[in-house]
């Protein structure tokens, strides 16, 4: 893995020995509001395709440790999702505020 854009860009290693691209969503401040700057996905939607990921593997070769992951990454994203709510219930979902 190779960051291109701290926080937002990464080249993932892929098997064949190339890269592959992933871009998150990158928003700036400006005058108080969050403004896109460039499309890309999200740290849930990633956390969505491991999870989806990891329950193949799962039903492919079953074990606990699949299971833990699971778990962690399920877990993980349930927190993200609470904090999402969380900033929409406080009015500050898209703002620099924290």
């Amino acid at each position: 893995m190779r960051v291109t854009i701290e926080g937002h860009s990464y080249l993932l290693d892929a098997s064949n020995g190339t890269t592959q691209p992933l871009d998150f969503i990158r928003k700036e401040n400006c005058d108080g509001a969050l403004v896109l700057v460039a499309n890309g996905t999200t740290t849930e939607e990633v956390l969505r395709v491991l999870i989806d990921r990891m329950k193949y593997l799962q039903n492919s070769v079953p074990s606990i440790e699949n299971v833990i992951v699971i778990t962690k990454l399920e877990e993980a994203l349930r927190w993200l999702e609470m904090r999402t709510a969380d900033r929409i219930a406080r009015n500050v979902e898209a703002t620099p505020s924290i």
